[in-house]
């Protein structure tokens, strides 16, 4: 085996010329247009740290304090630019850390490549130190998942890597990267960049789906999934101007269409408007770009009902292995978002559209929704609708806010109108702890740009860590800390199914203004709704990341109805 010895400096190639196989993985990834990297490090891949550290300058490596973080940060970096996001991690426990990452990546449809240190290829099978098959691991969790043997065939699949997480639905990739391997010395081929390789619809389909159009009388568009850009976002406007549609988007997917603008009808997801449930029911045609309909869009597979569905429907989705596996589609068309998007907007509407009303009326519920219920002042605590309300009017347009998963995060999807393409990063897949690392992609991605990240008490602390990487990098974002002091969500169906019974969904917290000052954050406590203004304008000033600890009471659980009201129910959608 011929080895080259750590430390050895890293240059551009000549043709012919041998490098170690991390050496031509980090050529790979400037090939491939990488310039930001999330790890956290691991001694299975310090050959791929020090090729990295040649190339510096080209390419930024962001060192984050836990793996889950890192995986996070790399899955939101996709999500923002339709780039894959980049993560190392070593082999075995920050493996298993990522793999929330991973998950997240592949529901929510984001193009993301995890590399994986590994043990030494003559280790191999016996379980050795931290050893994990990750074909088997990851099976299930990712697109592909490759393990490279040979340091001379790095560009190829390195490069097959990127083609995968881009092209069709997009998702994640997981590379795995055996120690030897990383120090041997190989001469490979010169690759080109990848190409995202989608399908476009045919003219028979976008025939077929005018046809529709022009005999429907209460129609919705509903826009979600992986694979958008911002200018296919606006080709959609433009068409759903032209044929006056109502637009609405699967669960988290807000940013996919201007909330402000009067065609826009709310979201379809967790907590949704009932009376946003109802048109969904009533429409007679439903056109689902992106979308997988999934059980949190459609609340739990009542809105639009497997295998046909009341409504006609249209799906559009970038992988052809979803059209019809879950619902028998009157027209299924086989699309990426940018091709479907372009292909809308020559659509050219019918003389007359006879469903403005339709839309009007729908638009009028959104609205209607929008407005953050009057709260009864026996119930402690701050009150999220009025801080929410203060967050709409105080930032400028251009923010970008992220969260996690709890019912905390009702709130922010209720009560903010996401305006553009940047605005929204949430997971589709539940994840908690999500907020705080997509704040940090996201404000590393676009410096000038507002960033706020929000968590429950329970679901900040399971990223909190990262903190420290947002001070290191001197990122101003503002960490807003929703404490009920219990798992909300848990607690909420615990009361709705065992009245009563609490056990298991109680939180004992830090103090989490001495800890965000431990971390070199400005923090605060804010126990009264009046004082929140002062506290956001404060954290807007800050420099660096500051947090604001908003205390609320547990028997606030949701926007409409206390933990009191739903004791019992057992009627609430899952959050």
């Amino acid at each position: 085996m011929n080895e080259v010895k750590a430390g050895a400096t890293f240059h551009a190639a000549s043709a012919g010329e041998a490098k170690t196989g991390a050496q031509i993985l980090v050529e790979s990834l400037l090939t491939h247009g990488t310039t930001r990297a999330f790890c956290v490090p691991g001694e299975s891949y310090l050959a791929v740290l020090d090729a990295l550290g040649d190339v510096r300058d080209e390419l930024e490596l962001v060192v984050c304090r836990h793996e889950a973080g890192a995986a996070n940060m790399a899955e939101a970096h996709g999500k923002l630019t339709g780039e894959p996001g980049i993560c190392f991690v070593t082999r075995g426990p920050g493996a298993t850390h990522a793999s929330t990452g991973v998950h997240t990546a592949f529901q929510d449809s984001t193009p993301m490549i995890l590399f994986v240190g590994q043990v030494a290829r003559g280790h191999s099978g016996r379980e050795a130190f931290q050893e994990i098959d990750y074909r088997a691991m990851f099976g299930t969790l990712a697109k592909w998942v490759v393990q490279i043997e040979d340091p001379a065939r790095v560009p190829e699949l390195v490069a097959r890597a990127f083609q995968t997480a881009t092209s069709g639905r997009p998702g994640p990739v997981v590379v795995a990267l055996p120690e030897d391997m990383l120090t041997q010395a190989a001469v490979a081929p010169a690759i080109a960049r990848y190409s995202r390789v989608e399908a476009a619809p045919p003219a028979a389909a976008m025939n077929g789906l005018a046809r529709l159009l022009a005999a429907a009388e209460r129609p919705l568009l509903m826009l979600g999934g992986g694979g958008w850009t911002e200018d296919a976002s606006e080709d959609v406007r433009a068409f759903a101007e032209a044929f006056g549609l109502p637009v609405t988007v699967s669960f988290r997917s807000q940013r996919l269409f201007d909330n402000r603008h009067p065609l826009y009808a709310g979201d379809v997801g967790v907590g949704i408007n009932p009376a946003l449930a109802a048109r969904v029911k009533a429409a007679d045609l439903l056109l689902v770009a992106g979308a997988r309909l999934g059980e949190a869009t459609t609340g739990g597979y009542t809105l639009v009902q497997p295998p046909r569905p009341t409504q006609r429907l249209v799906h559009v989705h970038p992988g052809a292995e979803e059209l019809g596996s879950v619902y028998q589609a009157d027209l299924m068309i086989n699309s990426g978002m940018i091709s479907i998007a372009g292909a809308l907007r020559q659509l050219v509407p019918p003389a007359a559209c006879g469903w403005t009303a339709w839309a009007e009326a729908a638009r009028a519920d959104y609205l209607a929704w929008l407005t953050p219920p009057v709260r009864t002042p026996e119930l402690p605590g701050v009150d999220m609708g009025q801080v929410m309300a203060h967050i709409r009017a105080r930032l400028p347009e251009g923010a970008t806010l992220c969260n996690g998963a709890g019912n905390y995060a009702t709130w922010v999807q209720r009560f903010y109108p996401f305006p553009d393409f940047l605005s929204q990063l949430a997971p589709t897949s539940g994840a908690m702890g999500y907020g705080l690392p997509a704040a940090i992609a996201a404000a590393l991605q676009y410096p000038g740009r507002r960033v706020i990240a929000f968590g429950g008490d329970g679901c900040f602390l399971m990223s909190a860590h990262e903190l420290a990487t947002a001070a290191r990098y001197g990122l101003p974002i503002i960490s807003i800390v929703v404490n009920n002091g219990a798992y909300g969500t848990i607690r909420m169906h615990q009361e709705m199914r065992y009245p009563g019974r609490v056990h298991g969904t109680d939180l004992a917290n830090p103090d989490f203004v001495a800890l965000g000052r431990a971390y070199g954050a400005t923090a605060e406590r804010v126990e009264r709704t009046e004082d929140f203004a002062a506290a956001f304008e404060r954290a807007l000033a800050c420099e660096g990341p500051s947090l604001i600890e908003v205390v609320t009471d547990i028997a606030a659980i949701t926007p409409q109805k206390s933990l009191d009201a739903l004791r019992g129910t057992k009627t609430e959608p899952r959050p």
